[in-house]
């Protein structure tokens, strides 16, 4: 255990003294070229990401907006929207009662309370009459 007055604190294993750090870029800090880059969705939520400078159809024109999850776009006059579902997210619960009726439900359930109290883990008094 070092001491917190020690000389190697905040020192990376293997350094090698007066080396750059490793998030320093090796040729004297020259960094690449970003661009900051808008998108809007239909509520109006801003997304703002930076990328790598790059000719302007490999920018992604749609993306997906942070807060709500819809379609978020660049400019919408280029890219547009998809039309918005008044659904929006679905729940595990909701997509299983889109594949099951309530009758597949409760015989599923009659199913498995039937093979709890097989395995006497589930006592009859606590279930009452199902």
């Amino acid at each position: 255990m070092l001491h917190s007055a020690s000389g190697f604190r905040g020192i990376r294993v293997g350094a090698i003294a007066g080396a750059p750090a490793r998030h320093e870029p090796l040729d004297g800090g020259a960094a690449q070229p970003r661009i900051c880059v808008t998108y809007r969705c239909a509520k109006g939520h801003e997304t703002a990401l930076v990328f790598a400078k790059l000719p302007e159809e490999q920018i992604p024109g749609v993306w997906d907006c942070r807060r709500c999850g819809g379609a978020a776009t660049r400019d919408e006059s280029r890219f547009a929207l998809e039309d918005e579902t008044a659904e929006g997210f679905k729940s595990h619960l909701e997509y299983v009662k889109e594949r099951r009726s309530s009758q597949d439900a409760e015989d599923v359930l009659a199913g498995a309370l039937e093979r709890l109290r097989a395995r006497r883990a589930l006592p009859d008094e606590l279930l009452g009459d199902a």
